[in-house]
C-alpha cells in the first residue's frame, strides 16, 4: 500500500473523494500478496503471463506470433496485420537510428515524430488521434500505414547515409524523408480523386465494406 496514492475521483453522488489508486504493476503486486484462495486464479494467470514473457525474451518470434493472434482476435485482416507489424519494425529501426545520432530526450523524439506526422498527413500525432478518436496506428487504413512506413523508412535511410550529429540536423533529415511520403500521398490522392486520410478506424471501415458486399 506504500505505493498507492490518494487521488480525488468522482463518486456516484457527483462529489470528489480521495481514493487510493495504484498503477497496473502495483495492482499485480497487491494481488500476489492477497492470502485468500479467491485470488489464486489471478495468481495462476500472472504466473502464466510471466512465463510467456520469459519465453519471448528467449525467442522474440513468439512475441510476434502473440501480437498477430491478438490482432486477429480483434477482427483485423491478416493483410492489415502484416503491414502493422512491418510498420512497427520500421518505426523501431528509425528510433534506434535517432538514438545512434544523439537523440536522447523524450521530447526530442516527440518533436521529430510530430514533424513526420505533420508532413505526411497534415496533422500532429495528437491531432491525428483526435481525428480518429482512437489509438492512432492501430486504426490506420492500408494507405495510412503505407505512407507512414514510407516516410519513416526514407528518413532512416537518409540518416544512415548522412549521419546527422545534432538535433537540428536530424530534424532536417526527417523533413526531407517524410517529404517523399507526402509527395506520394498527394499524387495518390490526385489519382484517386479523394483523400486517403480517414476519420474512421480500420475495423469500422472493414465492417462497412462487409455490409456493403452482403447487400
Amino acid at each position: 500500500m506504500t505505493n498507492c496514492h490518494a487521488l480525488k475521483l468522482i463518486s456516484s453522488d457527483g462529489k470528489k473523494y480521495a481514493t487510493d489508486c495504484a498503477n497496473t504493476e502495483i495492482m499485480f503486486r497487491i494481488i500476489q500478496s492477497i492470502p485468500s484462495p479467491k485470488a489464486e486464479p489471478f495468481k495462476v494467470w500472472l504466473a502464466k503471463v510471466g512465463y510467456e514473457r520469459v519465453k519471448e525474451i528467449e525467442d522474440p518470434e513468439l512475441a510476434q506470433q502473440r501480437m498477430k493472434k491478438l490482432y486477429e482476435q480483434k477482427g483485423y485482416s491478416k493483410d492489415w496485420i502484416d503491414k502493422r507489424i512491418r510498420g512497427i519494425s520500421i518505426r523501431q529501426n528509425l528510433t534506434a537510428e535517432w538514438k545512434e545520432r544523439g537523440v536522447s530526450y523524450e521530447k526530442d523524439f516527440a518533436i521529430l515524430t510530430s514533424e513526420i506526422s505533420k508532413a505526411s498527413f497534415g496533422m500532429t500525432p495528437m491531432e491525428y488521434k483526435k481525428h480518429k478518436n482512437h489509438n492512432l496506428r492501430d486504426h490506420m487504413t492500408d494507405f495510412e500505414l503505407i505512407f507512414s512506413m514510407l516516410g519513416e523508412k526514407v528518413t532512416t535511410e537518409i540518416s544512415k547515409q548522412e549521419k546527422p550529429d545534432n538535433f537540428d540536423k536530424n530534424k532536417k533529415v526527417a523533413r526531407r524523408g517524410v517529404g517523399v511520403a507526402q509527395n506520394a500521398r498527394l499524387s495518390t490522392e490526385e489519382e484517386l480523386g479523394r483523400s486517403v486520410i480517414s476519420q474512421d478506424n480500420f475495423l469500422k471501415q472493414e465492417n462497412r465494406e462487409e455490409i456493403e458486399e452482403e447487400a
